[in-house]
């Protein structure tokens, strides 16, 4: 957000979730920019594509093949897909016809019913996931109950805004929080129609996409989305340069998965969420960090800890340069989904 914006800005910005309308504009490396999203470009045909309104949403990649297009994550909401969806339309005027999740999260599924009739592709957990009661998935819950929370905090801070400045950048920011919360209630899940355990490859034109299961991690049911001629893997949330996060996570078994992702020939790992990575040695980081947690927390519940108090008495700070784990403790939920893996195997 910058730091002034005047009041037709304002109205513009929070009038994005309601129109279609779409302002383009390509740079000389083949990014396009709309008013909602940032399309850059990676591969001849292929789009990393990240959302640039001051609001959470997951990235999405967009293949462009021989006849028709390959989208990667549907947004957060059916607003913000249509919104990508228009992004799209002015790349090409190829029609999409395959949608493929990396995993059930809201943030990466719900915007599906504003695709119409596309193949739906997904793991057999996230189908499962999906097609079982998601509007009350504990991650979508948290994410509902935020909106109000965080409505009334911006409107106490506007009464109480010391400048003009100030008080333009907090209505804009109440105005966007308000449209994604009622953007919220319009979402109704769409679980896969094709549904893989393992790998499932497509052939579109002379492009190869491989959908590969890797092993559990940040859900039960992630898939990578593979380009071998490009050597592009787009990973979810599966895979970033950091942790992730891990309320759902398999905590044990992640840096087994991350080390089985490690064996695709890649050049460019492109995350659900944040920018692109060229390093495989991020994974092997990660990857430790993952067995550190998961020994530390173990050793303190077998202390007697609870979860709460195990929370602050994990310390990663080791990891101070390499992650930025600068303060001992962590995540609650972090904690709370280890102690429920231990206890759902009697340990």
């Amino acid at each position: 957000m910058t730091t002034a914006r005047t009041a037709t800005m304002f109205l513009a910005a929070a009038s994005l979730f309601c129109s279609h309308a779409i302002a383009q504009d390509e740079a000389a490396d083949g990014t396009i920019t709309t008013d909602s999203h940032r399309f850059q470009m990676l591969a001849d045909g292929v789009y990393l594509a990240m959302y640039t309104v001051p609001m959470f949403n997951s990235n999405s990649l967009v293949v462009i093949n021989d006849d028709d297009v390959l989208v990667v994550d549907s947004q957060i909401t059916p607003r913000a897909a249509k919104q990508l969806i228009a992004g799209i339309g002015q790349i090409t005027d190829k029609p999409i016809t395959t949608l493929v999740y990396t995993h059930f999260h809201y943030d990466h599924a719900h915007g599906t019913q504003a695709f119409g009739d596309v193949q739906i592709i997904g793991h057999e957990f996230t189908q499962k996931t999906m097609a079982g009661d998601p509007h009350n998935e504990p991650t979508f819950q948290r994410e509902k109950a935020g909106h109000p929370r965080a409505i009334a905090w911006l409107e106490s801070q506007l009464e109480s805004a010391e400048s003009d400045e100030q008080r333009e950048q907090l209505e804009y920011r109440l105005g966007l929080t308000k449209a994604r919360a009622e953007a919220t209630k319009e979402i109704e899940p769409v679980p896969p129609d094709t549904v893989l355990s393992d790998r499932l490859d497509l052939t579109r034109g002379d492009r190869e996409i491989q959908i590969i299961f890797c092993g559990r991690a940040h859900t039960g049911g992630d898939v990578v989305v593979y380009l071998p001629a490009d050597k592009i893997v787009y990973t979810g949330d599966m895979a970033f340069s950091g942790p992730s996060f891990l309320g759902d996570g398999h905590v044990d078994e992640w840096p087994d998965t991350l080390m089985n992702l490690k064996e695709l020939d890649v050049e460019l790992y492109v995350p659900g969420h944040g920018p692109p990575f060229k390093d495989p040695g991020r994974l092997d980081l990660v990857a430790a960090y993952y067995r550190d947690l998961w020994d530390q927390v173990v050793a303190v519940r077998a202390d007697g800890a609870n979860a709460g108090e195990a929370t602050s008495r994990v310390d990663l700070t080791s990891y101070a340069d390499t992650l930025g784990i600068r303060r001992p403790g962590t995540d609650p939920l972090a904690v709370a989904r280890i102690y429920q893996l231990l206890d759902e195997r009697g340990e």
